[in-house]
């Protein structure tokens, strides 16, 4: 099977557990791998032979803007269902809170969802 990574799609959201993170919001940054077939367009060299990866970045982004969750997982399963539609057989999503709301932590916090169909 082969891959086409999406690395470091960034968003501004409104996801969190927390009133003021639904409210002032905060940056998420989103991986997506996805698996599907590539041949066909590594022979005939043609757009509509493959996954047209713009698109898929639009509405990743789109979903970060819009959607009003309190759980990271939420988002992350929202962005697997949206992407994977065929050709993809397969996704990892992986999401990640850049700046959590948490006294003394500077790291990011990340979600990594992989599913089939």
């Amino acid at each position: 099977m082969d891959v086409i990574d999406l690395k470091g799609i960034r968003g501004y959201g409104y996801v969190g557990a927390l009133p003021e993170e639904q409210v002032l919001g905060q940056w998420f940054e989103v991986d997506v791998r996805l698996w599907l077939d590539l041949s066909a367009a590594g022979q005939n060299d043609r757009l509509d032979s493959t996954l047209d990866y713009r698109a898929t970045i639009a509405t990743v982004q789109q979903l970060i803007q819009t959607s009003k969750a309190a759980l990271l997982e939420r988002l992350a399963t929202t962005i697997v269902e949206a992407v994977l539609q065929p050709p993809v057989q397969q996704v990892r999503v992986s999401l990640s809170k850049l700046t959590a709301p948490i006294p003394g932590f500077d790291g990011r916090i990340t979600i990594e969802l992989t599913r089939s169909r």
